[in-house]
């Protein structure tokens, strides 16, 4: 057997070759798919952090506007407009602190 020359066909080494290339591109696919799904919750991660940020922002400026307000204001005066986006934002920040809480619990976070 040493001294015959094996004969491959040169289709099937074609085809060889192929098919581990193909498995060496799916493993770099799944390895890239976990690099993007790793960025994915980092970005996820952060963009809650800044969303906690903001909903206490607005929770504060809110009080803030809220404790300054006068106690008898007059009924015909129309409140300014900086006043309705801060009651708004507050608005917001109390729906958004809400339905987060549900979601954590839903989560099991």
């Amino acid at each position: 057997m040493f001294g015959k020359n094996s004969h491959v066909n040169p289709l099937q080494s074609r085809k060889k070759l192929l098919l581990a290339e193909s498995e060496l591109n799916r493993a770099q696919l799944v390895q890239e798919f976990q690099t993007l799904a790793d960025g994915v919750r980092s970005l996820a991660r952060q963009a809650r952090t800044v969303s906690s940020f903001v909903s206490a922002t607005a929770s504060l400026v809110a009080g803030v506007v809220s404790f300054r307000r006068k106690k008898t204001a007059p009924v015909a005066r129309k409140p300014s407009w900086l006043q309705t986006v801060l009651k708004g934002a507050g608005l917001i920040s109390s729906f958004w602190q809400a339905f987060r809480s549900q979601g954590c619990d839903q989560d099991g976070i």
